[in-house]
């Protein structure tokens, strides 16, 4: 991840909505957890198919946030997170 993505990520914390973070945190949870029961290559369940439906009639914009990956790459970014 770059210094200006990170930079991006940051402002637009601040300019989006309260209501947005929260519907994003709640997919990148449940992303979470389909890594945590899945092998080699994340597995949808029916319940998580029925989760992204009723999240993409809610929020309509929920794939421009939509990213599966590994954990690890998520606990390397976080601390140059803080770093900034």
């Amino acid at each position: 991840m770059g210094l200006v993505e990170a930079l991006y990520l940051l402002l637009r914390a601040f300019v989006v909505s309260r209501a947005t973070l929260a519907a994003e945190n709640l997919v990148l949870r449940q992303q979470f957890s389909v890594l945590k029961h899945s092998v080699k290559r994340p597995k949808l369940r029916p319940r998580d198919r029925r989760f992204r439906v009723w999240l993409s009639r809610l929020w309509p914009n929920w794939c421009s946030v939509l990213r599966i990956m590994q954990p690890d790459t998520v606990v390397k970014w976080h601390p140059m997170g803080f770093k900034l």
